[in-house]
């Protein structure tokens, strides 16, 4: 199915007869840095040296969007028959940040900032909609993409009491758009929960497959269309722009 008709089936889905695009909601780690394997990986040990052994570095790609805590939550659940202890969560989340920022290579992904200078140059708003709560990430963002994003446009895990797959980020993202309606933005996103919170919130979704899982989990999750690196998406993203402005139904 192509770019126009997938256009249009979101129209139809979503009771609207046009896109009115004023910004693009991008998702941080695995769309504009390449920080999944060092999440995976500190993840995995710090799950190790805490005891678990239910867990594998691939599983830490589904659960990417979610609250630490929520993740935390989840294998606890899983694997002891019982909900983690807030001192548990703190302390699996301190280890785990500190193994982030020990393998972490601080690497932005191929085509992440051509795709965000594309997208302000056409007058669009770029807001940064991320489960991350790490600092050390999120300090740089304007080293890496320099007056792109401002406290203003950035949702964190902390201004969300839900996080993905729960549609509040993306919601409180259209807000600090510019108090935008869902067919006033598009989002880019690589994960499965991120994909499920941006569906859910209305919004019309594109997926970048730059991890681990198969296409067709980051499909089924509702990603109406996907590209598999952001210099892909960049190239196809004018032809996505103005469809935006000339599709009706």
């Amino acid at each position: 199915m192509n770019m126009q008709q997938q256009l249009e089936n979101y129209l139809r889905n979503n009771h609207l007869t046009n896109l009115d695009l004023k910004a693009i909601l991008f998702d941080m780690d695995g769309v504009l840095y390449d920080s999944m394997p060092a999440h995976a990986e500190s993840w995995q040990k710090t799950m190790e040296e805490f005891g678990y052994k239910s867990t594998e570095p691939v599983e830490f790609y589904l659960h990417e969007g979610r609250l630490g805590k929520s993740t935390i939550d989840l294998i606890t659940e899983r694997e002891f028959n019982r909900s983690a202890t807030k001192k548990e969560e703190e302390a699996i989340y301190a280890r785990k940040s500190e193994l982030f920022q020990q393998l972490n290579k601080d690497e932005t992904l191929p085509g992440a900032k051509e795709v965000l200078d594309f997208v302000t140059n056409q007058g669009l708003k770029a807001v940064l909609v991320t489960g991350s709560g790490q600092p050390t990430l999120l300090n740089r963002l304007d080293t890496h993409f320099p007056g792109i994003f401002t406290p203003e446009t950035m949702v964190t895990a902390f201004d969300v009491v839900n996080g993905k797959p729960d549609p509040e980020p993306f919601i409180m993202g259209l807000e600090r758009a510019g108090g935008l309606k869902p067919n006033q933005a598009i989002v880019i996103e690589n994960a499965p929960l991120g994909i499920e919170s941006a569906t859910a919130a209305g919004i019309f979704t594109i997926a970048v497959n730059t991890g681990l899982l198969s296409d067709e989990i980051l499909i089924n999750s509702g990603a109406s269309l996907l590209f598999h690196s952001m210099t892909e998406l960049l190239q196809k993203l004018p032809e996505i722009i103005n469809l935006s402005h000339t599709v009706r139904i």
